[in-house]
């Protein structure tokens, strides 16, 4: 009992605001499980098309840059905190028109992928700002050791539950067998959670930014090394969404699998992340981010060698590792380059939120590029057997970037 009420102590020691993000960010956690797993399954099991799910993915990718540009100019007049929301109700109306549509074609998924991206483009674009000026160097690790705490416990008990619903669902004929009956639940459930999480996000008492110009042509050295990790990052994130999907609907199984292997692997990790965001310094932040690299890259190259049942669980549960890794050490880093140059400059520091997302989106294009190349041109087998592993062994160069941006930041705040 001293241990938990010891740490809600040290939780509610931190600023007020930055309380309310927490806690939003641990309810809306138990959405984006849903939309990173299920919506590719539904596609999968709806069409059985990979091309599909790439397309779904390529057009969600699309709407979040474009988001962020409007965003830049509507938050001067409109609180951030209800962008925010607005961001998270939006991936509720994106499921619906999903599951609305009585026959999958490409136009519809587009369509859904284009309103999901304008989801993901409010909720990140307003998320980041506001956790920029709710958080400092110094509990960076804390915040997103926690936040990545909240995602990898979601991970655990969403894709188990909704898995299990579903599996119980087709076993035992509910819904008159019906299985797309059994996904329109998941997303009454997903559309509670973000009510839930949008009336949590406007207790706080978040700052708009300064009414200045965010378009920019020209940006310090620095920046640019920091786009170049965002492209890396981008790469991954352009497959690894939508890969867990469909290398167990190839290889393995059902929904219900898929469920399972994420739950065990992030029950593990959720406890392991924590500690890490606890204890950590500053200072650790390139062996957190370097360990992620690597577990990724391990579970690449399994998948690769066994291509088999074997090899894609043993990726998925480097991923779920592999992953909140990756974002523990990436954000902190990005915040702190933010936070240098935006004085340095004199800027408003969304120019740099918003120009960073078109570095992620340009990775997130080559990603999903590079599966479709070789998907076209070789076959589907060989992009799902080797995807992974390219994207893997280019996304060790972001070790060296990551040093060297925090080697300069090191010696130009001193």
């Amino acid at each position: 009992m001293k241990i938990k009420f010891g740490e809600i102590r040290h939780f509610r020691s931190y600023p007020r605001n930055m309380q309310v993000l927490l806690i939003t960010n641990m309810i809306y956690a138990f959405v984006l499980p849903v939309v990173e797993l299920f919506v590719g399954t539904y596609i999968m099991r709806n069409s059985s098309e990979l091309a599909y799910v790439v397309g779904y993915q390529l057009a969600v990718y699309t709407g979040i840059p474009l988001t962020f540009l409007i965003n830049g100019f509507i938050m001067k007049k409109v609180k951030m905190s209800w962008l925010y929301s607005f961001g998270m109700l939006l991936s509720g109306v994106s499921m619906a028109v999903m599951m609305g549509l009585n026959e999958l074609s490409l136009s519809g998924i587009v369509t859904a992928g284009l309103i999901m991206g304008a989801s993901y483009g409010f909720f990140w674009a307003n998320r980041d700002f506001l956790a920029l000026g709710s958080t400092d160097n110094e509990n960076r690790n804390y915040y997103y050791g926690l936040e990545s705490f909240f995602n990898t416990f979601a991970s655990v008990v969403v894709p188990f539950g909704i898995g299990a619903f579903i599996g119980a669902s087709s076993n035992h004929g509910w819904f008159n067998s019906n299985l797309n009956t059994a996904y329109k639940m998941v997303t009454l459930f997903v559309f509670a959670l973000t009510v839930l999480a949008s009336c949590v996000i406007c207790r706080g008492r978040f700052d708009n930014p300064d009414k200045t110009r965010f378009l920019f042509a020209r940006y310090d050295r620095q920046w640019w090394e920091m786009m170049v990790m965002a492209g890396l990052k981008g790469i991954a994130q352009g497959y690894i969404v939508t890969a867990p999907s469909m290398l167990i609907m190839s290889l393995v199984g059902t929904e219900r699998t898929l469920g399972i292997l994420q739950s065990i692997g992030a029950l593990i990790s959720a406890i392991l992340l924590y500690i890490l965001g606890r204890l950590t310094k500053p200072g650790h932040r390139i062996w957190i981010f370097s360990s992620g690299l690597i577990l990724f890259a391990i579970g690449g190259a399994l998948n690769a060698w066994l291509y088999s049942a074997a090899g894609a669980i043993i990726f998925i549960m480097c991923l779920c590792f592999a992953r909140p890794l990756l974002d523990m050490g990436y954000f902190p880093t990005q915040m702190r380059v933010i936070d240098y140059l935006s004085r340095k400059e004199s800027r408003n520091s969304y120019a740099y939120i918003f120009i960073h997302e078109f570095g992620l989106y340009l990775g997130r294009f080559l990603g999903c590029g590079l599966f479709i190349v070789l998907a076209v041109y070789i076959s589907d087998v060989f992009a799902l057997r080797y995807a992974l592993l390219i994207i893997g062994i280019i996304q060790m160069l972001s070790i060296w970037i990551s040093q060297n941006i925090n080697r300069n930041l090191d010696k130009f705040e001193k």
